[in-house]
C-alpha cells in the first residue's frame, strides 16, 4: 500500500516534470538538434561520445531553465492563456519557492557540465544564460520576442561546434544563421496559435507582430534556412545525402506553407507542425551525419 507521504512526493514529483516540460518531449528535442548539427559537423560526422553526452545532457539542463525561468516571468500571464493556464505555477500547484530552486538545480547541472568543454565553449555558455534569462521579459517591450529565443537556440550551435573546434569560423556562422531562421520560422508557427490570447493581454509575437503577413514570413524563414544550408552543404563539402535530407526538410517547409494559408485550419494544428520540425531536424542531422561520412 502507498503511504500519504509517498503520494504526495509522487504528486510533487509530477507536477515538477510538468514545470519542466519532460512531459512534452517535443520542445527539448527541438533545442538539441542545433547542439547536435553542430558536434556531428564541427567533427565531420565522428565527434566524441562523451562530448555528444554532454551536450545532450546539457541541452536538457538548460532546456529546464529555460522553461522554470519562462514560467516564473509569467505566472500571472499564463493564467490567462489557454494554452498555459494549467502550468503548475500559473495553476498555483507548485509555488514560486520551488519554482526558483529547482531554476537553480538546473543552473547548477548545467554549470557542472559546461566545465567539461574548453574555455572558448564555457564562456560561450556563460554567455548564453543572460539570453536564456531575458527572453521570458522580452515580449513585454520588444515586438518579435522570437527572436531574442532564436538567438538562445542559437547558442546551442556555437557551443557544441567550439566544443571540438575551439574557434567559430564561417561554417559555424552558416550553421548559427539556419538555426536562428529555422527557430523563427517554427516558434512563430507555435505562436500563431496564442495570438487571440496575447493580443487580449497586450504580450508581444511574431505571430502578433507579422499580422496578415505571418504565413509569408514564415515562409520567409524557411527558405532562408535552406538557403544557409546550402551554403553550408557547399563549403563544407556534404555528400549526397545531405541533399537527399536538405530536399525533404524544404518540402516539408512548403507544405507547411501551405497548411497555414488555409482558413479553417485549427488551433491544434500549430502544435502539430511544431512537432513535425523536431522530425525535420532530425532528418537533417541523419544527412548531416551521412553526408560528413561519404564527403
Amino acid at each position: 500500500m502507498v503511504t500519504q507521504p509517498e503520494q504526495q512526493v509522487e504528486s510533487i514529483f509530477s507536477k515538477i516534470i510538468r514545470l519542466l516540460r519532460w512531459n512534452k518531449p517535443g520542445g527539448r528535442l527541438i533545442l538539441m538538434i542545433p547542439g547536435l548539427w553542430g558536434v556531428f559537423l564541427a567533427a565531420q560526422g565522428k565527434p566524441p561520445l562523451p562530448l555528444v553526452g554532454v551536450i545532450i545532457l546539457g541541452t536538457l539542463a538548460t532546456s529546464a531553465l529555460g522553461c522554470v525561468v519562462n514560467d516564473l516571468w509569467d505566472k500571472d500571464i499564463d493564467p490567462e492563456v489557454e494554452r498555459t493556464k494549467t502550468r503548475p505555477l500559473a495553476s498555483r500547484a507548485l509555488s514560486i519557492k520551488v519554482g526558483i530552486v529547482v531554476a537553480v538545480v538546473s543552473l547548477i547541472c548545467a554549470a557542472i557540465l559546461a566545465f567539461y568543454l574548453n574555455p572558448v565553449s564555457f564562456w560561450l555558455c556563460v554567455a548564453a544564460v543572460p539570453v536564456i534569462v531575458l527572453y521570458p521579459g522580452a515580449k513585454r517591450v520588444f515586438p518579435v520576442p522570437q527572436l531574442v529565443l532564436s538567438i538562445a537556440w542559437g547558442f546551442a550551435v556555437l557551443i557544441s561546434w567550439s566544443a571540438v573546434t575551439q574557434n567559430l569560423s564561417q561554417p559555424t556562422w552558416l550553421l548559427w544563421g539556419a538555426t536562428v531562421l529555422w527557430t523563427l520560422g517554427f516558434d512563430t508557427v507555435y505562436a500563431m496559435s496564442d495570438r487571440e490570447d496575447d493580443k487580449r493581454i497586450g504580450v508581444n509575437s511574431s505571430a502578433v507582430f507579422f499580422g496578415d503577413y505571418v504565413q509569408e514570413a514564415i515562409a520567409i524563414f524557411f527558405i532562408g534556412t535552406a538557403g544557409l544550408l546550402v551554403w553550408l552543404g557547399i563549403v563544407t563539402h556534404l555528400h549526397i545525402a545531405f541533399w537527399i535530407s536538405l530536399v525533404i526538410a524544404f518540402t516539408g517547409w512548403v507544405w507547411q506553407y501551405f497548411r497555414l494559408k488555409k482558413t479553417d485550419i485549427p488551433n491544434a494544428a500549430y502544435g502539430e507542425m511544431f512537432r513535425q520540425n523536431v522530425w525535420i531536424g532530425f532528418i537533417l542531422l541523419a544527412g548531416m551525419i551521412a553526408g560528413s561520412f561519404y564527403s
